[in-house]
């Protein structure tokens, strides 16, 4: 992860010093901080309703085909609506749609670059071999890596152009970086152009990809146990009501959801929770083993720590949480999913890809059909 120098302006990357500090302040206390997210809840639900309408597009737009029954992918949507979300909160704007040139490019970017940063390097463990590059990884990397900074750039560069052609005066995350001022001892005075560019594009990769990675495994768990979803649904009918949106306040009302992304959490992170000596039956979809337990994801149990622990933890937590109840309840409320192209819980592959997130190895292929009125 050298190449065009992102190492140097990369929060995740970064050692721990006067440069990661500034930076992880930025993201903690200007962006993520609670009042901020609490602010962008009226976003999120636009960008969940948005979602729950492409999918009903899409549907509508596959049905009667010969391959209809293939489904869709699911996870590409959830990306379209994280990477909107995060538009909003940066730069003030949506940036993606499903017919959009650069959606489809930039979901596509992320998920090899994603897979690239988690290989194997041969040149790793014999740095002689660096030169040659056996596996074509920096060149892959550079080629990808580039493309996603073109595409983040354009998107930074639109938003200047808005912002100086219009009288809105709301300031967004991308003011606060470049009206950042540091002390010039053990701060930079101000952050490069290259500095914001590549953290809006970490910002956006980080978001967007694991949280439809998340989603897309979570949906796919609850379609290989059918009695597990059926649950899920009714606790939802149940609190929700028939053809009412789920609201970030029904949240704390949804044990059982809550439980089933705990459990997603613990079989598909980067770093599996399958110690037989912690959890019983290890390698089942049990969302039921939470129910009642106290273990949760935010760093104090470390049995389940899918976002980190201590002063690298994930800084998108709180976000990160409200979206995945927001989205997968709305999903499952909204519609009723069956697998696609042919395929059953017995024959389902569940293998996953080897990268920084452990994305499913071949993507979740779904149909949905309406159960409640739809999202317009």
């Amino acid at each position: 992860m050298r190449v065009y120098d992102y190492h140097k302006s990369s929060v995740a990357l970064a050692p721990y010093g006067s440069y990661w500090r500034v930076m992880r302040r930025l993201v903690t206390v200007d962006m993520l901080v609670n009042k901020r997210i609490n602010e962008a809840a009226t976003i999120r639900r636009k960008c969940t309703d948005d979602m729950l309408r492409w999918i009903e597009e899409e549907t509508r737009k596959i049905q009667g085909e010969s391959n209809g029954n293939n489904g869709i992918r699911v996870a590409r949507f959830v990306f379209l609506l994280t990477f909107n979300l995060l538009g909003n909160l940066m730069l003030s704007r949506d940036l993606l749609d499903p017919d959009s040139k650069e959606g489809s490019e930039f979901f596509s970017v992320m998920t090899r670059l994603m897979k690239l940063s988690g290989n194997g390097n041969v040149a790793d463990f014999f740095p002689w071999l660096k030169w040659l590059d056996p596996q074509g990884l920096k060149r892959k990397t550079k080629k990808n890596l580039g493309k996603a900074l073109e595409i983040a750039s354009n998107f930074v560069k639109e938003r200047m152009e808005d912002k100086n052609s219009s009288e809105n005066n709301k300031r967004d995350f991308l003011d606060m970086l470049l009206e950042f001022q540091g002390n010039g001892k053990d701060e930079p005075v101000q952050l490069s152009q290259q500095d914001i560019y590549i953290f809006i594009l970490e910002l956006f990769m980080a978001g967007s990809e694991t949280t439809s990675s998340t989603i897309e495994w979570a949906l796919t768990e609850l379609l290989c146990n059918p009695k597990t979803m059926m649950e899920a649904k009714a606790e939802l009918s149940g609190v929700v009501g028939p053809n009412k949106r789920v609201e970030e306040s029904d949240i704390g009302n949804l044990p059982y959801l809550n439980a089933v992304i705990k459990e997603t959490f613990r079989l598909h992170p980067h770093c599996h929770s399958l110690d037989p000596d912690v959890w019983d039956d290890p390698f089942s979809f049990k969302p039921e083993r939470f129910i009642g337990s106290k273990i949760d994801y935010k760093g104090y149990n470390y049995e389940l720590i899918p976002f980190g622990a201590g002063r690298r933890m994930c800084a998108g937590l709180a976000l990160g949480e409200r979206v995945l109840h927001l989205v997968l309840g709305s999903l499952l409320h909204h519609f009723d999913w069956e697998l696609g192209g042919n395929v059953t819980k017995e024959t389902i592959d569940m293998k996953e890809a080897l990268g920084v997130t452990m994305r499913k190895l071949e993507p979740l292929l779904a149909v949905p059909k309406m159960c409640m009125k739809s999202a317009d």
